[in-house]
């Protein structure tokens, strides 16, 4: 009988132990017990770092969920999302009527911009930016490339011959259709040479001082630190084209001033737009539902320090009732 007792001791204290190490750290008995779920995402490099930085947040307290991102483009997330490759395809551009006569289902998650870039080492720049670029001189770069030459363009009599190089995107992608939509037009529009991706045509620009291209916030703003990444520098835009950037046209010296510019409506949309999760219809997946959910409410506190613009609290609440 005691030596009962004394298994019977052991046994609990070992019982009691396990316990105790499935607490220490910090995780959930139950949530650690389920089975673990997959969440595949692909599509635009506009989104990628938020959609990285909410799935690690929520992590923290749904350790059963595990995300995949993968960034490829706008145009592969909305293939990706049609053809069921993966659960969730991220979006940078408004969605056509004909998309979603294909079924596509969406939510709207923040904003951010398509900003104009060029070397800093561009035999220009001072020019560049006392003058800025107005969106007939743009179209003129990247549609109709009527204009070759940067002192053509900026009317400058004296000074060096100096080309304009210019790069687009190769891939499908939102930035580009977002860039091409401020003059009009569509990414088949543009005309220059395809790079491949946001870190391609950032790539490009920063090895050619005569260069220009068009990229996401992200890639020319450090998200810590908030100041320009170097080797590449934003075009500003001579918004109400008067021939120069007036003080209200003055938004890109760091990003919260940019952000907040777009915020107010200072910075032209497009290309500003706003950024998406789409889906084939409206997704059954329980745990995806409830990311959604979180995306839009307690997700929603991390937009602004990733460098993203909030949506107003009514959009937000249109695309909570959407997931009902």
């Amino acid at each position: 009988m005691k030596k009962s007792k004394f298994l019977l001791s052991i046994l609990l204290v070992l019982l009691l132990a396990a316990c105790g190490r499935n607490n220490a750290d910090g995780t959930d008995k139950e949530a650690a017990s389920q089975e673990q779920v997959s969440i595949s995402f692909s599509g635009a490099f506009a989104l990628y770092p938020l959609a990285q930085k909410w799935a690690e947040e929520y992590n923290k307290t749904h350790p059963g969920v595990r995300f995949d991102i993968q960034a490829g483009g706008a145009g592969k997330g909305l293939t990706d999302a049609l053809t069921g490759a993966v659960d969730v395809g991220m979006f940078s551009r408004e969605i056509t009527d004909a998309e979603k006569g294909k079924g596509v289902w969406y939510i709207a998650l923040c904003k951010d911009a398509v900003i104009p870039t060029v070397n800093p080492a561009n035999p220009y720049i001072n020019t560049i930016r006392e003058k800025g670029i107005t969106r007939e001189g743009f179209r003129a770069i990247f549609v109709d490339q009527s204009v070759k030459k940067w002192n053509d363009l900026l009317g400058v009599k004296e000074g060096p011959d100096a080309k304009i190089d210019v790069f687009t995107r190769s891939d499908a992608s939102g930035a580009a259709d977002s860039w091409a939509a401020f003059f009009g037009k569509k990414q088949e529009n543009l005309k220059g040479l395809g790079m491949n991706g946001d870190p391609g045509v950032s790539d490009a620009v920063k090895k050619d001082k005569n260069g220009i291209g068009y990229n996401n916030t992200l890639f020319l703003y450090d998200i810590k630190t908030g100041k320009p990444i170097p080797g590449i520098e934003a075009v500003p835009i001579d918004v109400n084209g008067n021939g120069k950037i007036d003080a209200d046209e003055k938004n890109y010296s760091n990003l919260s001033t940019f952000l907040q510019a777009v915020n107010d409506g200072r910075f032209p949309a497009p290309p500003a737009r706003d950024l998406y999760f789409i889906t084939k219809g409206k997704p059954a997946k329980k745990e995806l539902l409830n990311f959604f959910n979180w995306v839009l409410t307690d997700g929603q506190q991390l937009v602004q320090s990733a460098g993203y613009v909030p949506l107003t609290q009514n959009v937000i609440s249109e695309q909570i009732n959407k997931l009902k």
